[in-house]
């Protein structure tokens, strides 16, 4: 068996990964480098938890089931290639800093109480104790330990150099132009008139899923950027933030090389990567005003990626209803958590085409009967 993807994000490299662990040949067409863009923007936060909103429980125990294998991901990356992956279980801090911001932060947590989601409220002093960094003006917190992160740029440095190492192809700086829907071998058609058979196809994509051509409109999946800027600083003794740290207008996530990330905005401006004093302030209020230690941190960088968010904000993982085209894009600001367990499934289904009960949920084909599709 031999499969074809269209992107080389955290995605794609890791279905590539599994399918390499299976014995099936994979070939990684990347439009610029493997890892690059979405997947090296995000900030690595695997958080069901914490990101648990009203009425998404599917994500909500989808994601549970991701983090449960990304202690045994992460350790395999590590051995396989000698590359740390910065896997911290330090836990995450959602934190209120006025009485609206409180009263919304409780009504999240009832909800969470309902899902018996392991998490605690704090009061501020018990909030400190935790995270001395906090600023002592918050009002409350929500402590859940079952969160934790990873630095996801070298989770797809890793990834990027297992797959290479296992045998995969990787053809970086290659852009794909069209995809066929051709029985008995999908065809993929670069920029540069080049073409790939395969036995499956999976379009992996990211935001750039719905640009290819050759997907009649029916079987494409409504994706929209969401617009994401991110910054970073660098941790200074004796200023030491352990925990991630979630406030009403920004978060923060500490790395374990000093680097401390603070994200991210959240704008519908379609394809747009600049980086604008607007968002910088707003990210650097909100995050001053709950750790407000970071005033005399040096800045390193600034950044935004592209969030692939489709119209119900679930991921768009299994059969397109075209022979031998498969999706795994969509998840939104899911991407990092999900990675492991989406391969998982995708993995399964490409070696059986047995489906289960989360493909079903979260199939493409979902929006085939939408009005709005």
């Amino acid at each position: 068996m031999h499969v074809l993807i269209i992107g080389g994000g955290i995605i794609g490299l890791s279905l590539g990964r599994a399918l390499l662990k299976a014995q099936v040949e994979v070939t990684i067409l990347e439009r610029s480098r493997a890892g690059r863009a979405t997947s090296w923007a995000a900030a690595g936060m695997l958080a069901p938890s914490a990101e648990l909103w009203f009425e998404e429980e599917d994500l909500y125990y989808f994601g549970k089931e991701a983090l449960a294998r990304w202690p045994a991901f992460a350790q395999a990356l590590e051995e396989e290639t000698g590359l740390s992956v910065d896997y911290r279980t330090e836990g995450t801090l959602v934190v209120a800093d006025d009485r609206d911001s409180a009263e919304a932060l409780q009504r999240v947590y009832r909800y969470q109480q309902e899902l018996a989601v392991n998490v605690q409220w704090l009061e501020p002093e018990e909030a400190l104790e935790v995270e001395p960094f906090l600023s002592h003006r918050i009002v409350g917190a929500v402590f859940s330990p079952e969160d934790h992160q990873v630095d996801n740029r070298r989770v797809v440095e890793a990834l990027r150099l297992s797959f290479i190492q296992a045998g995969g192809t990787l053809l970086e700086d290659t852009p794909v132009r069209e995809v066929r829907s051709l029985v008995p071998f999908p065809e993929v058609i670069t920029e540069s008139g080049e073409r790939y058979r395969g036995d499956w196809v999976v379009i992996a994509a990211g935001v750039w899923s719905t640009h290819l051509e050759g997907i009649p409109p029916e079987y494409r999946v409504p994706l929209r950027p969401v617009k994401g800027q991110m910054l970073q600083l660098r941790q200074e003794a004796p200023f030491s933030l352990t925990h991630v740290v979630r406030g009403p207008r920004a978060y923060l996530a500490p790395k374990s090389d000093g680097r401390l990330l603070i994200g991210a905005t959240t704008e519908e401006m379609g394809f747009d990567i600049r980086v604008t004093a607007g968002g910088l302030f707003a990210l650097l209020e909100g995050s001053w005003e709950i750790v407000p230690g970071i005033y005399e941190l040096p800045f390193d960088e600034a950044w935004a990626g592209l969030r692939p968010a489709t119209r119900d904000h679930k991921p768009a993982v299994g059969a397109s209803g075209l022979p031998g085209i498969v999706y795994a894009t969509g998840h939104y600001r899911h991407g990092i958590l999900h990675a492991p367990y989406t391969a998982e499934l995708l993995t399964q289904y490409l070696l059986t085409e047995e489906t289960s009960p989360w493909l079903e949920r979260f199939s493409p084909c979902r929006f085939h009967s939408s009005e709005e599709a």
